[in-house]
């Protein structure tokens, strides 16, 4: 039971994950669950590996008791501040020392991480500054050019409840990460293993993305337990070359599996070939995890690199489906064990063993973590379908959530009576658990393992006065997975691409979700647009395009 974290007074929405009594004897008693906490193991790794490299970027080296002394100063100074034990904070830090050294000094504080990944603008920040009712704001001065700053005051104006930001660099007005200082007796005990740790970011299959409470019971138990299926010890050296706040490189088994090892973890300015090559090279990489059309990008590169890339034990792709001929061509390019991963932020992943016939890596996206991973693939009336159909699939398990923070109407949507997840993914279940992913259930674009909303983006584009009415869809792409599609009806005169391109990033929206493609069109094709639903038309518009009726 866990709204611990939220003092008695507090008004806001409590935190809290909360799974049935039956459950928690259960995983418990199965060993799942063993009441460690985020804060507590980090600590006992500093104490034995003390001496050891923690974290490792191009101009970085850490050991594990640097980490945690850092991780200390962080989160005495941000007590000293003002801020108080169930505090939401929202962090928005791309691959640096400084990500992990902030996620734990939060973590060390009792406050809680609200995690932000750097291409998010001022619509998604202020979104989670608000679901979340946070009281903090953490980021650098400056991410690719983006002044992060500018999108600080911003967020002040627009969420006075935001009453602290924190800089990595230049602070200007604000607080600079390194001015941070307090007294370290200030910072509270371990929290409640069953305590919410930190709120994740869903996909957003449904307008802006819903916030995700993750238990330290919970969350240990994913990673902890992806550590043993993927093979990292000690002597591992895990990349992290998609954003680190990204639930796949965190967990999966990724940087946290990683310290909770021992193991060194190994930061990538950015997930391109000249950026990792040369780090796999001089830090002898064993893992990384990367989304499909990365994975062929680095496969393309790898026979022309001068980098040494042999230390690479297992490359993951995960985040959108790895079709067979791409998996193919990714182990033919780096030479290593390629394991497919599926999952969610909400909990349930799945790999391919390390040790699986090839083709079960080459053509499925893997199996559960958890013998207590319960999963269900059912019909249109919910009803199971027999093994090897396809069908949506429902999940519940010991790190699988049972609800979103505050959003009532996508609890009543996502999960069922019994406690299932409707994951909105459709799938095949093959003997042994195995599964392949046969896509979505929703309007739900994955962009090169980013989720994009339909609806999101139509929302935007309908407040363009030269918009009458749009339908965004996904186009296969074998580059990106998925690429966005925006049809357009006019009003008046036909904008230019580029400039509602370029009018949709002014709105302060992310770059990924501003549309790859725009077809103008005199209408939607059908005289019942008023009367079908909006999936229904964009399914419509998705097989005309796919058909060629429409000129792209």
């Amino acid at each position: 039971m866990n709204d611990r974290s939220t003092p008695p007074s507090d008004t806001r929405v409590p935190l809290r994950q909360v799974w049935p009594d039956e459950f928690v004897a259960r995983y418990r008693a199965a060993g799942h669950w063993r009441g460690e906490t985020l804060p507590g193991f980090l600590r006992e790794r500093a104490e034995r590996y003390a001496d050891d490299l923690a974290v490792v970027s191009h101009d970085a080296r850490w050991t594990y008791a640097q980490l945690w002394r850092e991780a200390g100063r962080i989160g005495a100074g941000l007590l000293a501040r003002g801020l108080r034990p169930g505090d939401r904070v929202v962090v928005q830090l791309g691959n640096t020392p400084e990500f992990i050294s902030v996620v734990w000094g939060l973590f060390r504080a009792g406050l809680i991480p609200v995690y932000a990944l750097p291409a998010h603008r001022i619509t998604e920040i202020a979104h989670f500054a608000r679901k979340a009712e946070a009281s903090a704001y953490i980021t650098v001065e400056r991410h690719e050019g983006f002044d992060c700053r500018g999108l600080a005051r911003e967020l002040r104006a627009e969420v006075p409840a935001v009453r602290e930001v924190v800089i990595v660099g230049e602070a200007e007005e604000f607080t600079a990460l390194a001015a941070l200082d307090g007294d370290p007796a200030a910072l509270p005990a371990d929290p409640d293993p069953q305590s919410v740790a930190f709120l994740q970011i869903s996909g957003g299959s449904t307008g802006l993305s819903k916030l995700i409470p993750r238990t330290h019971d919970d969350y240990l138990y994913s990673f902890r337990a992806s550590n043993e299926i993927c093979g990292i010890g000690r002597d591992s050296a895990y990349m992290v070359a998609l954003p680190a706040a990204h639930n796949f490189p965190m967990s999966s088994p990724g940087w946290l599996g990683a310290l909770y090892a021992g193991a060194r973890v190994v930061l990538s300015p950015g997930p391109g070939p000249d950026a990792a090559f040369p780090l796999i090279a001089r830090e002898r990489v064993t893992c990384v995890g990367l989304v499909p059309p990365l994975a062929l990008l680095w496969a393309d590169a790898a026979a022309k690199t001068p980098h040494d890339l042999s230390s690479l034990r297992v490359v993951q792709v995960g985040g959108a489906k790895l079709v067979p001929e791409a998996a193919r061509r990714v182990v033919a390019g780096l030479g290593c064990t390629l394991q497919q991963v599926f999952g969610m932020a909400e909990g349930l992943v799945n790999y391919t063993r390390l040790d699986d016939a090839e083709e079960l890596i080459l053509n499925t996206q893997g199996r559960p973590i958890s013998p207590d991973d319960e999963v269900l693939v059912v019909d249109d009336h919910g009803n199971p379908v027999p093994e090897g159909q396809t069908g949506y699939l429902l999940t519940r398990g010991p790190y699988t959530i049972r609800c979103y923070h505050n959003d009532e109407a996508a609890n009543a949507r996502s999960f069922t009576e019994d406690g299932y997840y409707r994951t909105g993914d459709v799938v095949q279940r093959l003997p042994g658990g195995y599964l392949v992913v046969q896509g979505r259930a929703t309007d739900h674009i994955n962009r090169a393992g980013e989720k994009i909303s339909a609806e999101e983006i139509e929302d935007h584009l309908l407040a363009h006065p030269a918009v009458f009415d749009a339908a965004v869809v996904s186009i296969p792409d074998e580059y990106l997975g998925e690429r966005s599609c925006a049809f357009i009806i006019p009003r008046g005169e036909k904008p230019r691409a580029p400039a509602l391109k370029a009018w949709m990033r002014e709105r302060g929206l992310a770059a990924f979700k501003v549309p790859d493609q725009i077809v103008f069109v005199d209408a939607f094709g059908t005289t019942a647009v008023g009367k079908v639903s909006r999936r229904e038309l964009r399914a419509q518009l998705r097989e005309k395009f796919l058909a060629g009726q429409q000129d792209a």
